[in-house]
């Protein structure tokens, strides 16, 4: 097992610097400073470039961040140990994998890529077992002191059985929140609120409860003039026999982060938007409790809440200690599974199965063209509804220019594989993450 010291920092760099690294990991770096040193940041924009080194270089302990317009060279001249990604999706695959090729660990938004097959490359990327270096994706709602609790009591039995669960991210996205380019589109976000925004509770939940066995869903493009879909819901059975529904939306004026599982001696629930604390977590038992056992349910002596920073301290032990770090490998890519699940099932119409999806699957890797979710409202309201385009074997991934696919009728069938990789950038470039 690698052993780093912590005597010296570690040399941490951030590849975009738009708002959500900015406003969420440039703060958990400045919480670890006595872990991390602040070298480098790398965006193809230089104003936005030069305005984060000075928001950076305010924070008391960080010195001068080196700024770089390409990443190759940042890699080669500054020689990092950590790397943070908050660029967008479909850039962390090919950055996730320079990054580990020159030696750093990797610490990158969700989702940390866009399909199975970007996975799996990035983990052949990572260095051996009980060295690194690993790759891992943010998912700090796994990491205030109330799912800690929560997932404590529910993997000893303490709560009973979990029977019913339900996992509802329903948000509010306006047409000017999509007008940003490579919003709502296959090859740069690798879908709609499945994909970009109910992650972290989906995630949550898969924590909470562990493996999912199987998967029924439907996807629609009820309002928003996008590739993808801005709605999603899915009936799902996990291992341990608890059944769970899934609801993703950017169409909720009423925004809420949900998560309930009621089981046999009580209901727990999560109610939050963006983070949560102890008091988001309720506790309510079935008649007949003691009254001792509500008590220790409802008591937390640990009070952090869900953070980026909270997370980074994990990322950081298992560097350390060159263990694999929280929300990385078979962990990780569960998550990525559950939603290409989630879409073969919503496409097909057809139930999907925890480990269906293998490398010779369409949705493995995605197709030429991915299908365009259903329906789709016309001029007087109606609604009609596209369906899963053909693809040919010269058939390539989709540009970067913005398209509206037109209305088709659906097809059950699942759409012929992929014959290319996704369009990506190169490896060189940042661009930047807004927040969400």
């Amino acid at each position: 097992m690698a052993d780093h010291p912590a005597s010296t920092r570690i040399r941490t760099a951030v590849v975009g610097t738009g708002g959500i690294v900015t406003g969420a990991h440039l703060p958990a770096i400045a919480a670890h400073l006595d872990e991390l040193e602040l070298v480098a940041a790398v965006d193809i924009d230089q104003d936005r470039l030069d305005a984060f080194h000075t928001t950076a270089t305010a924070i008391d302990g960080i010195g001068p961040v080196t700024g770089h317009t390409d990443l190759a060279t940042m890699l080669e001249t500054e020689r990092p140990q950590l790397v943070l990604l908050g660029t967008p999706p479909s850039l962390h695959h090919q950055q996730a994998r320079a990054a580990l090729t020159a030696g750093a660990w990797v610490w990158a938004e969700k989702p940390l890529c866009l399909t199975l097959a970007e996975f799996d490359d990035i983990t052949a990327a990572e260095g051996p077992a009980g060295t690194g270096p690993y790759a891992a994706v943010v998912a700090q709602h796994r990491y205030g002191s109330g799912t800690t609790h929560a997932r404590r009591l529910l993997t000893t039995g303490e709560l009973g059985t979990p029977r019913v669960a339900h996992c509802q991210t329903t948000w509010y996205r306006n047409t000017d929140y999509y007008a940003v380019d490579w919003r709502g589109r296959w090859a740069t976000e690798g879908g709609g609120p499945t994909m970009g925004h109910g992650i972290h509770q989906t995630d949550l939940l898969l924590h909470l409860l562990g493996d999912w066995t199987e998967i029924r869903a439907l996807a629609g493009r009820l309002v928003h003039d996008i590739e993808s879909e801005d709605v999603s819901t899915a009936l799902v059975r996990f291992a341990g026999g608890t059944i769970a529904t899934v609801v993703n939306s950017v169409l909720s004026p009423h925004e809420v982060s949900r998560i309930r599982i009621d089981c046999d001696d009580a209901t727990v629930e999560l109610t939050h938007l963006y983070g949560h604390t102890n008091n988001d977590w309720i506790y309510t038992p079935r008649p007949g409790i003691d009254d001792t056992r509500v008590t220790n349910w409802r008591t937390n002596p640990d009070d952090t809440p869900s953070s980026h920073h909270a997370q980074l301290a994990g990322i950081i032990h298992a560097y350390r200690t060159g263990t694999r770090p929280p929300g990385s490998g078979p962990d990780a890519r569960r998550t990525i599974e559950f939603n290409a699940a989630l879409y073969k099932a919503a496409f097909t119409g057809r139930p999907v199965h925890a480990g269906d999806i293998t490398p010779d699957d369409p949705y493995y890797t995605p197709p030429p063209t991915p299908p365009s979710p259903s329906p789709t409202p016309t001029a007087n309201g109606s609604a009609s509804t596209p369906q899963a385009p053909k693809s040919s074997p010269t058939s390539t991934a989709p540009t970067p220019k913005r398209t509206n696919p037109p209305n088709r009728t659906p097809t059950p069938s699942a759409p012929s594989p992929a014959t290319s990789s996704p369009a990506t950038a190169p490896t060189t470039t940042a661009g930047t993450k807004a927040s969400r």
